[in-house]
């Protein structure tokens, strides 16, 4: 399915959050000092604004128009304080256990694929397009270009 306009910002992160969710379930004691810093790199610079677009325009909006208890929208905010709650912790972390780094990947892989496959078609089905349209411009211009 072709994606909105209005969520492809969103989409295009998705793609790097998947790339970093590899490199996070592939870590073994050799790379999980470069999989660990890839991984905040990208929090840092993308993975919590991207959380926080969502957060504070994106759903926002679909809740004007659909249902913001959604059993979908809801497990979609619970996997974000998670994840959020994971990088905060192996930011504090002195060292990382490759185990660790393979949940956090898989939570995130996950994630994306949940948003992409529920929450996304479910915002698209509901909005109108002309309030899509006018989320797109918004999103754009609060999001960093990769």
């Amino acid at each position: 399915m072709k994606r909105s306009a209005a969520l492809a910002s969103l989409s295009r992160d998705h793609h790097q959050a998947l790339v970093v969710a590899q490199q996070l379930r592939r870590a073994t004691d050799a790379t999980v000092v470069e999989a660990r810093a890839a991984f905040l790199a990208y929090w840092a610079e993308h993975g919590r604004l991207h959380f926080r677009l969502e957060e504070e325009l994106l759903f926002p909006a679909y809740a004007g128009h659909g249902d913001p208890h959604d059993p979908v929208v809801l497990r979609a905010l619970g996997e974000h304080a998670m994840i959020r709650h994971r990088a905060t912790m192996l930011a504090a972390a002195q060292f990382a256990d490759p185990d660790a780094l393979e949940q956090l990947g898989a939570e995130l892989a996950a994630h994306v694929r949940l948003e992409e496959r529920e929450v996304f078609p479910l915002i698209e089905r509901v909005m109108p397009e002309h309030e899509l349209d006018a989320l797109a411009q918004t999103l754009e211009a609060a999001h960093p270009p990769w």
